[in-house]
């Protein structure tokens, strides 16, 4: 049975994330072709290289620099930011686009900021901003970081500078993990379950923070290292930035601690330490649990990440529900017209703020527009039957000014992916030609391709033509049906991710940049590896439903097939039950309910099933010990325990 409940304890082990490392493989990245390096020169003709005021607001307010390193319990480092020094040299590289170069200069900012008078602001030793409030009494902290190692050092950088007041509040701007991890590196819950600190929060936060990557969660981790280029060298030919930020931690430890007060209400006003607060939710946008926060006392504006230095994503490449492009831009201009005449600094938790109330205006105008543009140039073009690629490629630019703002460019989110993000909020992902409702797999149209165009060595050759010419997306297509028709062919990998990195090299997008870059690595046979530490509080902060649902997606349905089983799932601790019913090799349950007549009952309570997750506990020594008990046919649940997929965190992507 121990080894049965292996895939019973990775179902939960999901809600964390796996660490990984790099093989070893030395640098293996090739110089920029002549024909990237024009293309990239070309850009410094494009957009208005000479306006330098980003430069000085990046640095604006300065308190102290942070340069070095943070590192966990075990002494590893879990942040460096000396591995970015190559961002010091002015002028852009061949191998990088001069767009991206210059944000990922300015994200390399690091330090503690004054934004203004009480407001400060951690930024560059993390992938958010950390946001500190001076409050009569205490400090508010808006978004305590990815990790609590970088949440720490970056409170005790503030405390080295400013008055050591005790932390009374914390405050979740929104669901995602980079802007709550590091929670437990400024507060205590013994303080926030007495009363002395409290956590306010959007509504419904607790349920996305857990629930947004746990039913997919396996394929959204291994695209999520694609997405932030995380196993890429640091490097001017490797990543370099995300558009939001340099980078996540690595290593450190991710807390959460349940909010005690949630923002129910569209807009909501509170007095916290003597501070004024005005919290306006904004569901759906950027996170599907977020709020603006604006604090009148300081003329001041949190766009949370509604609003930030770059395009955001409408939809993620890492993978997540659709976001609501028309949704965005409507909360946008209610934020405009709420506090556009009364605010004198805007700051958002990522990237640097924005001063005085003119560029306030018209950045957040400017934003409603864009992700208006977004959404509504897409349905136009839709409702006239283009399909979601011919959609992209036809949009190539922002309209009017917009194209030439810095904010609006696509170094995080862009244009290619979010129109067709809405497009299959729309319409879903079939474009409406029948010749794709069916479509062959990849490996299988790879071999059709391969030998319609005359033999693997004619598809190479018209590769390094096209390679030749500049043309790489054409190569890619060609390289990824050879790959995936001969995936041993080793000139084939390598013409495959000499075209991917070429790419990377070109892109303005800092996530596209990473996932080129990530892809040629895999194709060299650089494959990273993992290990699996569980994350306690996430853990812990998941509901038996939660299990539940992702049990039912782990099952093996051609496995259970004729296995048909009724089950009783109770939990002493919550008095909560389950009936839970194995049938036509799907499972379903119903919550506070009860079979009459259940083939097996188990009977544990979550903190059981929290320390087998956390392979605290392993499932023969909680039976023996008493701590779970199965009454009816054990050999079933034995063997319902067996039919359970165990997902492997390192699947294939540029290989089939």
């Amino acid at each position: 049975m121990r080894n049965s409940l292996t895939a019973l304890v990775t179902a939960i082990s999901l809600i964390s994330g796996p660490s990984w490392a790099l093989d070893d493989a030395g640098d293996m990245a090739k110089a920029a072709s002549p024909t990237t390096v024009a293309t990239n020169r070309a850009v410094l003709d494009q957009l208005p290289f000479q306006d330098r005021a980003d430069y000085d607001a990046a640095r604006k307010g300065l308190v102290a620099a942070f340069e070095g390193e943070i590192k966990n319990a075990d002494g590893k480092t879990v942040w460096n930011t000396h591995q970015y020094d190559f961002l010091s040299q002015k002028q852009a590289p061949d191998s990088v686009n001069p767009s991206l170069w210059r944000m990922a200069q300015l994200n390399a900012n690091a330090g503690l900021f004054q934004v203004t008078d009480r407001i400060y602001q951690l930024r560059g030793i993390d992938l958010a901003n950390m946001t500190i409030i001076e409050g009569d009494d205490g400090l508010i902290i808006i978004d305590p970081l990815y990790v609590t190692e970088t949440s720490k050092a970056g409170l005790e950088l503030y405390y080295k500078n400013r008055p050591r007041k005790p932390v009374v509040a914390v405050i979740y701007s929104h669901s995602h993990i980079d802007h709550f991890g590091g929670v437990r590196g400024v507060i205590d819950e013994a303080d926030v379950q007495a009363g002395k600190v409290h956590i306010y929060a959007p509504s419904g936060f607790m349920e996305h923070a857990i629930q947004e990557n746990v039913l997919a969660g396996n394929a959204m981790l291994r695209r999520g290292k694609y997405q932030s280029g995380g196993s890429v060298e640091r490097s001017e030919r490797g990543q370099l930035d995300t558009g939001i930020g340099k980078g996540a931690p690595v290593g450190g430890t991710i807390s959460l601690i349940a909010p005690s007060d949630l923002i129910v209400e569209p807009l909501e006003k509170k007095t916290i330490a003597g501070v004024q607060f005005e919290f306006q939710l904004t569901p759906g946008t950027e996170a599907p649990s977020e709020m603006n926060i604006y604090l009148p006392q300081m003329q001041a504006l949190c766009m949370s990440e509604n609003a930030v230095m770059t395009m955001h994503n409408v939809l993620t490449p890492r993978g997540a529900e659709v976001r609501d492009a028309k949704a965005w831009w409507q909360f946008l201009d209610d934020s405009l017209v709420r506090y556009g005449d009364k605010t004198q600094v805007m700051f958002a938790q990522h990237n640097w703020p924005t001063w005085g109330a003119e560029g306030i205006r018209n950045l957040l105008a400017d934003e409603r527009d864009m992700y208006a543009f977004i959404n509504n140039r897409t349905l136009n073009l839709l409702n006239q039957g283009m399909t979601p690629l011919e959609i992209a490629d036809a949009v190539k630019k922002l309209p009017g000014e917009l194209d030439h703002k810095w904010y609006a460019r696509g170094y995080y989110g862009n244009l290619s992916f979010n129109t067709r993000a809405v497009y299959q909020r729309y319409m879903g992902f079939y474009d409406g030609n029948p010749a794709n409702l069916d479509p062959l797999p990849p490996v299988d149209a790879g071999k059709h391709y391969v030998q319609a165009m005359g033999g693997a060595e004619k598809v190479l050759e018209l590769m390094h033509a096209a390679m030749q010419q500049g043309d790489y997306r054409w190569a890619a297509q060609l390289g990824n049906h050879l790959v995936f028709a001969e995936p041993d062919n080793k000139a084939a990998r390598q013409a495959q991710a000499d075209a991917l990195e070429q790419l990377g090299y070109r892109s303005e997008s800092a996530i596209w940049r990473n996932m080129y870059l990530t892809g040629a690595q895999e194709l060299r046979q650089v494959q990273p590896q993992m290990g699996a530490p569980a994350t306690a509080d996430l853990i812990r902060a998941a509901t038996p439903t939660m299990f539940m649902d992702v049990l039912a997606v782990r099952m093996d349905s051609d496995k259970a097939q004729g296995h048909d089983m009724t089950l009783n799932w109770n939990f002493t601790d919550l008095g909560q039950s389950f009936a839970v019913t194995l049938r036509n090799g799907v499972l379903t349950y119903r919550e506070h309910a009860s079979h009459a007549k259940a083939d097996v009952t188990v009977t544990m309570s979550k903190d059981v099933l929290d320390r087998i997750s956390l392979r605290q506990l392993d499932f023969p020594t909680a039976l023996k010990q008493g701590d779970i008990k199965l009454e009816g046919d054990a050999e079933r649940f034995k063997a319902m325990l067996g039919m359970l997929t165990s997902f492997q965190p390192t699947f294939n992507i540029v290989t089939p």
